[in-house]
């Protein structure tokens, strides 16, 4: 997949089939967010994946999008390591990209995936679900599988003249 098609045909996907992610998958889409730009190279994520139903009903209680975390087959949660960081900016930068390959990366499998922020405000809930220590920091839930029917949702963006402040 071109990348810039990637970029422009990429949806946020909510629903999903039942079929299983597979760990070769999950790992690829893992792999992606790895090779994102940090500063001094330092790498500050972390990753917990949870395909185990048991569990993902669990951390779906912790969000009011929990209908999307039941439905997934797999959700990979996403963490900053406080420990491994240099410059909170730059670092917290570092996982807005990290998280933005990942999604990439899952819709070039032929996967759909979603970025859950609003399970934010349960973090140390999430934290302690997964038995993690103080140092790591939940940035967000990335919930993935294959698309139901459907569930791309469609979506616009605002004419490049409306966002460019200037040319200099």
């Amino acid at each position: 997949m071109d990348i810039l098609d990637g970029i422009y045909s990429s949806r946020s996907v909510r629903k999903y089939t039942g079929i299983p992610v597979t760990q070769d998958e999950l790992y690829e889409i893992i792999k992606a967010g790895t090779w994102a730009p940090s500063g001094l190279n330092n790498q500050p994520w972390r990753f917990v994946i949870v395909t185990d139903k048991e569990i993902r009903l669990k951390l779906a209680q912790l969000t009011k999008y929990k209908k999307i975390i039941e439905n997934a087959p797999a959700c990979i949660a996403v963490f900053i390591d406080k420990d491994a960081m240099y410059n909170d900016l730059k670092d917290h930068q570092a996982m807005g990209a990290c998280i933005q390959n990942m999604l990439l990366a899952a819709h070039a499998l032929g996967l759909g995936a979603v970025w859950l922020g609003e399970i934010l405000k349960s973090a140390n809930e999430v934290r302690t679900l997964f038995e993690l220590p103080e140092a790591m920091e939940l940035m967000a839930v990335v919930a993935v599988g294959h698309p139901a029917s459907g569930a791309k949702a469609k979506s616009n963006r605002k004419d490049i003249l409306e966002v460019l402040l200037k040319e200099i």
